[in-house]
């Protein structure tokens, strides 16, 4: 069985820089978001973490030749198209309530074992005892809670709505990029406000269903770094040593074997951590009480003033 920490959360809310940081140790294998696999990787080709093309990295072909006998024996296409039957949030009500014996809930079971032998081949290739997944959409969560390959742990990452909003409404360009899509999602203020509602609820009835979960706040990450690294790391069971490579208010990051995700993921070097809040001075004050209105019972939840000024 392989132990996977799955990082979960709505888009923006700082799950690429936990799985950076937690991804230095070397117990933990950081995969990045392997939701993407299917088309970002073994379709379009792009940009590992580390910098090459996906067919290019002696690290990703490691874990498909472990995996399948190499990726030429994957249907890629086949495999996202199975994933648009089970894997979106308009089944989460479904994957929450139905019985195993479902026909969803069966197709959920196939779909979770093409994820259950890739992480077990990374685990495999890279002698990790934990390996990360920071694809953050719930339903893919309640689609591998079940799996018996699988060891699940979920790290439900939260952030003030209100920045994750300001941040969806910014030009973010995808510099991996070898497709039409140069550029990652934007969103409306409101579109913002009840996706980040959405996907926060449903880590939360998960962890209501057993699914081992602990939250983590973004804001928590960048000002205590070490302390809440080290809270995270005792949860996992794993050793918090001195975390040298994570000094108060920065931390040291190494090239990684991310396959999607956040442009964060090619930086290495010295990270200087900060709370981005730009949102209290340039999200206008309509679009603020607009995503206030929408948020406020979980933003109350999760310690968040909902009366916040600029």
């Amino acid at each position: 069985m392989t132990k996977l920490l799955y990082l979960g959360g709505f888009g923006r809310s700082g799950t690429t820089l936990v799985e950076r940081v937690i991804g230095q140790l070397p117990e933990v294998c950081a995969l990045g978001e392997v939701t993407h696999l299917w088309f970002r990787g073994l379709l379009w080709d792009e940009s590992c973490g580390c910098g090459q093309p996906f067919s290019r990295c002696d690290f990703w072909q490691q874990v498909g030749e472990v995996a399948f006998g190499g990726w030429k024996k994957v249907d890629a296409d086949g495999v996202h198209r199975l994933g648009l039957e089970v894997d979106r949030s308009r089944y989460l009500p479904q994957l929450a309530t139905l019985p195993s014996t479902s026909g969803l809930r069966r197709r959920a079971r196939e779909y979770a074992d093409w994820y259950a032998r890739i992480y077990s081949a990374a685990a495999i290739v890279s002698g990790a005892e934990l390996v990360v997944d920071s694809s953050k959409n719930a339903s893919l969560a309640y689609v591998l809670r079940d799996h018996e390959g699988i060891d699940l742990r979920v790290l439900h990452v939260v952030r003030d709505a209100r920045g994750v909003a300001h941040s969806w409404s910014k030009d973010v360009p995808r510099p991996e990029a070898r497709s039409e899509q140069r550029s990652m999602d934007k969103y409306t203020a409101l579109q913002s406000a009840v996706l980040w509602t959405v996907h926060n609820l449903a880590f939360e009835v998960l962890r209501r269903r057993g699914v081992a979960t602990r939250q983590v706040r973004y804001e928590q990450l960048t000002a205590g770094p070490r302390r809440t690294l080290a809270g995270i790391l005792s949860w996992l069971d794993l050793p918090a040593a001195e975390l040298p490579f994570a000094a108060d208010g920065s931390v040291m990051l190494e090239a990684s074997h991310t396959v999607a995700g956040n442009p964060m993921r090619f930086q290495t070097g010295r990270l200087e951590l900060r709370t981005d809040d730009a949102w209290r001075s340039r999200l206008s004050g309509s679009h603020r009480r607009q995503v206030t209105a929408v948020t406020w019972p979980l933003l109350l939840r999760y310690g968040y003033p909902a009366g916040a000024r600029p």
